[in-house]
Parts: structure tokens; C-alpha cells; sequence
């Protein structure tokens, strides 16, 4: 079905008020002003009955938004208590344009900064995670054919396509935000769309710490890591905060440095570094061809004279370029990961590896233990907060065959302070690269030995 038709089909199904299921968010607005929204839906759509809307919209939008924006006069004319102040009636008829011409239910959660994921479960319900906590709205879409209508409405612009033989698609909205939506056959419940928000301004180490993810002696740790070039991974669970922990580390890469930034959808923020190349991968296109990896990537970086090279996600294959890289001569790489552990992350990245390459686990291993100076464990409590557990160096035991972690700070559960285990080497060489005065150096061993 075409993007006209489903829009189309829309405004003119359902058009009994017992049927119509309200379209925003109730934690976002009244329950009076929902009553009344429905009466605006039901009055238009009635005067609109005659009109091949959906043929308008394509061929001039601004026509047919000015004349909705007429009938919802019409209808306040004729319903008096619909909208009893001129504000409210504002409130109305923007909510009705949204429905229509942008993404209906969703433009307020999208406008709602403290929303960092929206979820719409077909026609059957609508959840969004504020504050790191999922929530159910009362919200949901009235039928399928609004979901599709939404769906061709995000990923049309950007020349990507969603139907039963690509019943699959990822892309990004214009603000950034990463977009899924997967239909059936593979989605037994209806058209199924994730939204993953990212704030314009990104966190900065300092905002993390503010926030209680780690402490000040942390954050200064982990800037004169940054500052030393060490390869750091950040590994964690969905939705742990591993790409705004990596933004934040990568914010404090000096500008003297060229960054070439490698993601699967572009969600790294640089918004005052002056030299940074972003390469985003491509999938393949309508017939098949042109798809760019992450992998393919990572090896044209390295002839681009880069500084750093930040991967926003080692997922496959592309795990093993990383890792040359970072043994080859550009020190200060940064990366994510998906594990439960830092332990767990060894495994993750062996089988990673070798789903590319068949090399012996201890080889394979050995390039670990070598590339990785740090890996950095995000983790995310039951009540949504965000916190730093662990910070672990890797070393290659001749002896077992095998890479095993260094434990340097460990904090296991939000509500307790972290412990430093024992403090990397190099910390005592930053006096003489300038990152730090041996002052510094010496009063923040002090703190962290005291507190152990």
C-alpha cells in the first residue's frame, strides 16, 4: 500500500467517536483536553469525508494544512465546547496537524527531553523510557495503517523502503535519532517501531559525575587516559549508556588531533572539535548492491590519516581491524561493546574475531590483551540510573594461554562508592607527558588508596 493511500485510508476509517483511541500521550495532557481532541478528530474528519486528502497532502502540503487548520475553526464554531480559550484550541488543532503531517502520537514524546526511547507496539500499545524507567502510555494508534503511514513517513525522505519482502529497516530521523521498524511476516503482532532519542547536547564527563555515575577522582582518571592515548572499550548492556559514556571520553581528545568517527547509525555528538570526519555505513539498497560495512570502514580509515579512530560499535567482523589498529600505531582508539562483564567482553570480542577470521583463541586472545589498555563496564540499576562498575586493564598469561583482566576499580551496586583495586602504571608516567603535574598526580593516589 503507497504512503497515499495509507495516509489516505487514515483520516477516513474510524470515524465514530466510540472507536477513535486517543493519539497523545495522557502523562502529557489532560483527560478533558483528550475528550475533546477526539471530538476535533471525529468533527474534521467528517467535514473531510469528501476530500482525497491524502492526494492534497502529496501534491501541496501547505495547501492542505491550511485547509484543516480551517475546518478545525469550522469545528469549534459548531462544537462551543471544544477548546474554551484560544490556547487550548492552539493546543487542539496542533495536535491534529501532527497526526496528519508529522509523527502524530509521537511529536510530543520526541519533544519531551527526559524521553530517551519510544516504543510502538503496533496497534496494541505504546511505551516510552523516561528518566531510564519504561512507561506505558494510554496512547496507542488507532489501526496499522497509521503505524505504516508513520513509518513510510520517517525512512521515504531518506530513499529506504519497508514491505514484506524488506520487511526490516534502520534509519535516522533528522534530529539523529536511530530508527527501527520491522513488520510482518517477521513481527507477529503488527508493524513494530523503536525510536532510540539522543539529546542534542551531549553529556560531558563532568555532567556524568554531577549526575552520580562515578566520582570526581573517576572523571579525572578517566580524562588523563583519553589524554594518554590509551585504547579504551566501553562494554555494557542495551540501553547501559556505553555511546554517552564514549562521547563523553572522545569530548576530551585535544584539538590538535584529527577524528575519524565510524558508527552503524550516526549517534556520536562533536559539537566543538574542530577536525572530525564522521563515516557512517550503508546497507544495500533496493536491489541488493551497495552495502558498505562497518569493516569496510574501519580499513579505509586507516589510510585517512587519523589521530583517533572512535568505532561506535564493534559488532562482527570489523573487531579484528580494530584491534590491528590499535597494534599498529594509532594508540587512543575508543570503542563500545555489548557485555555483561569485562570478562564476558573477552569472549565477546574472540568469537567476533573469528567469525571473520579462523585464528586460534589464543592468538586471538594475545591481540586483546596487547590493543586494549582499558575497558571501561557501564551497567544500569532497576530504578534507571547509570553508573561506571568497573574499570579492568587486560594482560596475556603465557603460562594459561589465555587473556585475563587486571582489576583496577570496582563499584557493584549504585547506592555503594567504588573501590580502587590497585592504579595503572602509566599513571606515573603523565608528569612526564604533560597531561598532569606530579602534584596532581600524588594527591590523587592519596585519595584513592584512603578510600579503598
Amino acid at each position: 500500500m503507497s504512503l497515499l493511500e495509507r495516509v489516505n485510508r487514515a483520516q477516513q476509517a474510524n470515524q465514530h467517536k466510540d472507536r477513535i483511541i486517543e493519539a497523545v500521550p495522557t502523562t502529557h495532557t489532560s483527560s478533558v483536553l483528550d475528550k475533546e481532541f477526539e471530538e476535533l478528530r471525529e468533527g474534521v474528519q467528517q467535514h473531510l469525508s469528501s476530500f482525497d486528502m491524502g492526494t492534497m497532502i502529496a501534491r501541496n502540503p501547505l495547501q492542505a494544512r491550511n485547509e484543516i487548520n480551517h475546518v478545525c475553526t469550522r469545528v469549534f464554531e459548531e462544537r462551543p465546547w471544544i477548546g474554551k480559550t484560544v490556547q487550548e484550541r492552539e493546543t487542539l488543532t496542533n495536535r491534529y496537524l501532527d497526526s496528519v503531517f508529522g509523527l502524530g502520537p509521537l511529536e510530543e514524546l520526541l519533544a519531551d527531553g527526559r524521553i530517551t526511547e519510544i516504543m510502538v507496539n503496533g496497534t496494541r500499545s505504546l511505551f516510552y523510557e523516561a528518566d531510564g524507567v519504561l512507561h506505558e502510555s494510554s496512547s496507542c494508534f488507532r489501526d496499522s495503517s497509521e503505524v505504516y503511514a508513520l513509518i513510510d513517513r520517517i525512512i521515504s525522505p531518506l530513499g529506504r523502503r519497508v514491505d514484506e519482502t524488506s520487511p526490516m529497516v534502520n534509519a535516522r530521523l533528522e534530529q539523529g535519532h536511530r530508527v527501527n521498524a520491522i513488520i510482518p511476516p517477521l513481527s507477529l503482532d503488527g508493524p513494530i517501531l523503536t525510536i532510540r532519542k539522543f539529546r542534542e547536547q551531549f553529556f560531558s564527563l563532568e555532567d556524568m559525575a554531577e549526575l552520580g555515575s562515578f566520582d570526581g577522582d573517576t572523571l579525572m582518571f578517566l580524562r588523563w587516559a583519553v589524554q594518554n592515548h590509551c585504547n579504551i572499550a566501553v562494554s555494557g548492556g542495551t540501553g547501559s549508556g556505553k555511546t554517552t559514556l564514549l562521547n563523553a571520553l572522545s569530548s576530551c581528545i585535544s584539538e590538535g588531533e584529527r577524528i575519524i568517527t565510524i558508527e552503524d547509525s550516526a549517534e556520536l555528538r562533536f559539537t566543538t572539535h574542530p577536525h572530525v570526519v564522521r563515516l557512517e555505513a550503508r546497507p544495500k539498497n533496493i536491489e541488493g548492491f551497495g552495502e558498505v560495512t562497518i569493516k569496510d570502514l574501519v580499513i579505509n580509515a586507516l589510510r585517512m590519516r587519523p589521530d583517533r579512530i572512535v568505532v561506535g560499535e564493534c559488532r562482527g567482523s570489523e573487531a579484528l581491524d580494530m584491534l590491528q589498529a590499535m597494534n599498529t600505531g594509532h594508540d587512543g582508539s575508543l570503542t563500545t561493546l555489548h557485555a555483561n562483564s569485562p570478562k564476558e567482553a573477552i569472549s565477546r570480542l574472540t568469537t567476533m574475531v573469528r567469525y571473520g577470521v579462523d585464528l586460534p583463541v589464543e592468538v586471538v586472545e594475545l591481540q586483546i590483551a596487547e590493543a586494549l589498555d582499558l575497558v571501561v563496564q557501564t551497567k544500569r540499576d532497576p530504578n534507571g540510573k547509570r553508573y561506571l562498575s568497573d574499570i579492568v586493564g587486560y594482560y596475556y598469561d603465557p603460562a594459561a594461554k589465555q587473556c585475563t583482566t587486571l582489576d583496577y576499580f570496582q563499584r557493584p551496586l549504585w547506592s555503594e562508592p567504588g573501590i580502587w583495586k590497585q592504579i595503572p602504571t602509566w599513571v606515573d608516567s603523565l608528569p612526564t607527558f604533560s597531561i598532569a603535574t606530579l602534584e596532581e598526580v600524588e594527591s590523587w593516589k592519596q585519595r584513592v588508596s584512603s578510600a579503598e
